[in-house]
């Protein structure tokens, strides 16, 4: 990763237990960073030091666990680094804006993996990859008579929720944009499922 370049990190949504939030400390420690951290009744945050800058993880409570949300625009190389293995790691969602001389690289992330990468210089966009196609009858078949179709029913009722709770906070703090977003994620899930579980 070239030096120069800032890392945002929005929409990011990954799930941990206690026991992994104290392993991300002993990790960043371990790394040389200076950090601190506290914890309230809503949630668990580690503050990081990258020589000026201070990085706030926040960890919202979720039952027995917590997940990480919020956006962060993050200039360290090393840590940049460190958080993309851990979306990696924890197959979480994200996006990822790269942002280097007068080009963003952005890519969607979904469980943990690349689904979308788009290029943006100036005015001009231009998608570098996507991932997959809708399924066709053969596919369909063939996904049927192995045990990926029970897999891929799995991550789509998993992602039919992450996308409900999206769409709950969306209506909640009253961004229409997102909302709109969510409906339309929604239905493609909603048309898919319908074709696994016929």
């Amino acid at each position: 990763m070239n030096k120069s370049e800032e890392v945002e990190y929005c929409n990011l949504e990954l799930r941990f237990e206690r026991r992994h939030i104290q392993e991300l400390i002993k990790d960043l420690i371990q790394e040389g960073y200076s950090l601190y951290w506290s914890e309230n009744e809503a949630q668990f945050v580690i503050s990081i030091r990258t020589g000026r800058k201070l990085v706030k993880l926040k960890f919202q409570r979720t039952g027995s666990g917590f997940k990480l949300v919020g956006d962060y625009m993050i200039k360290d190389p090393k840590l940049s680094e460190w958080m993309e293995k851990l979306i990696e790691n924890t197959r979480g969602h994200a996006v990822v804006k790269r942002f280097k001389d007068r080009q963003i690289l952005i890519e969607n992330i979904l469980f943990g993996e690349v689904i979308r990468l788009v290029e943006i210089s100036g005015y001009r966009q231009r998608v570098l990859y996507q991932k997959g196609t809708p399924m066709t009858e053969q596919e369909m078949i063939r996904m049927f008579e192995s045990r990926e179709g029970e897999q891929r029913l799995l991550l789509c009722r998993l992602e039919t929720d992450d996308e409900l709770e999206k769409l709950y906070n969306a209506l909640q703090s009253g961004d229409a944009k997102a909302a709109a977003d969510c409906r339309q994620k929604l239905e493609e899930l909603a048309l898919e499922l319908f074709r696994l579980e016929w």
